[in-house]
C-alpha cells in the first residue's frame, strides 16, 4: 500500500541520502559511497557494463585473482576468485541500500544502470531514481519519494529494491562461480546481514543493527533471500552475538588452517 503526503513539504536542499553515506565514511574510511551519476574511466566500471560485457566482468574477477596472489602467495581457483569478486561487489553495494534505511528510514531504488564501482579506490557512485520513506519523513513531499505507511512496508521496499538490483548481478556471476541460484542468494543474504551488522558496530549501534536486520530478514519466507540473520549469543569478548553464515566464502581453499567465526563449515556452540 502506498499513501500520499497530506500536505506539501519543503524540498530538501542536500542529496537525501548523503548524510548516511557521510556517517559511514567517518567510521569506515575504506569505503566511500558518493551520490552521483555512474562513472567510467580509469578504475571505474558501471554495474550495467558488468552485466552486458563479459570482458568487463572477467576484468573484475582478474583483479581479485591478482589480489589473491599478492595476499596469499598462491593463485586462487577461478571459481574462488569469482566468488571473492562477487562478495566484494555485493557487500558495499548492499550498504548503499541498507544504511539510509538504518540511519534515516529511507530506502533508495538503485537499478543496475545507476551504480558504478571503483574497486581499487574503494568507491561507489549511486544515483537513486527515488526513495521510499515513512509519512513523517521531512522529505515525504519531495519529488521522487514513495511514502509507505509503516515499518513493515518500508522493510518490504528494501527487500524489493535489493532484489531488483542483485538478481541480474548474481546471474552474471553464476557461470564463473559454477554455483546455483540458492547458493548465490545465500551469499547475497549473508552480505546484506553482515555488512549492516559490521557498520552498526562501528557506529556504536550493533544491538540495534542486529535487531533491525533480523526483522528485515527473519528467515525462510523472504525469498529470494536464503536463511535469515539467525543471531545468537557468542560467549566472546569481541561481540555479544554471532551467527552461522548461510554460504561458505571458500576462504579455506587458500588458508585451510583459518576459518571465519561465522563459517558454516565448522560447528559453533
Amino acid at each position: 500500500m502506498t499513501v500520499s503526503s497530506t500536505a506539501p513539504r519543503p524540498a530538501v536542499s542536500a542529496p537525501p541520502l548523503s548524510g548516511s553515506y557521510a556517517r559511514q565514511h567517518e567510521v569506515f574510511p575504506n569505503l566511500r559511497i558518493r551520490p552521483g551519476a555512474p562513472r567510467t574511466g580509469a578504475g571505474w566500471v558501471t554495474t550495467a557494463e558488468l552485466l552486458r560485457d563479459e570482458a568487463a566482468l572477467r576484468a573484475m574477477v582478474a583483479f581479485d585473482s591478482e589480489l589473491g596472489l599478492a595476499d596469499y602467495g598462491q593463485p586462487l581457483r577461478p571459481d574462488v576468485a569469482a566468488g571473492f569478486s562477487l562478495h566484494r561487489y555485493t557487500w558495499p553495494v548492499a550498504l548503499a541500500f541498507t544504511l539510509p534505511w538504518f540511519l534515516e528510514r529511507r530506502v533508495p531504488r538503485l537499478p543496475v544502470d545507476r551504480v558504478s564501482i571503483n574497486r581499487a579506490a574503494g568507491e561507489l557512485t549511486v544515483a537513486p531514481v527515488g526513495f521510499a520513506c515513512l509519512p513523517d519523513d521531512p522529505a515525504a513531499g519531495a519529488a521522487g519519494t514513495r511514502v509507505v505507511p509503516d515499518e513493515a512496508a518500508l522493510r518490504a521496499e528494501l527487500r524489493a529494491a535489493l532484489t531488483e538490483h542483485l538478481t541480474p548481478v548474481l546471474a552474471a556471476f553464476r557461470p564463473a562461480m559454477r554455483r546455483g541460484p540458492r547458493t548465490l542468494w545465500g551469499m547475497a543474504t549473508d552480505d546484506v546481514i553482515e555488512g549492516l551488522w559490521f557498520l552498526g558496530g562501528l557506529l556504536g549501534e550493533e544491538e540495534r543493527a542486529a535487531a533491525e536486520v533480523s526483522a528485515l530478514l527473519p528467515g525462510p519466507s523472504d525469498a529470494p533471500f536464503v536463511g535469515g540473520a539467525g543471531f545468537r549469543p557468542s560467549g566472546s569478548a569481541e561481540s555479544t552475538r554471532t551467527r552461522t553464515r548461510t554460504s561458505c566464502c571458500l576462504f579455506y581453499t587458500v588458508r585451510p588452517d583459518q576459518t571465519c567465526l561465522t563459517c558454516p563449515r565448522i560447528c559453533s556452540e
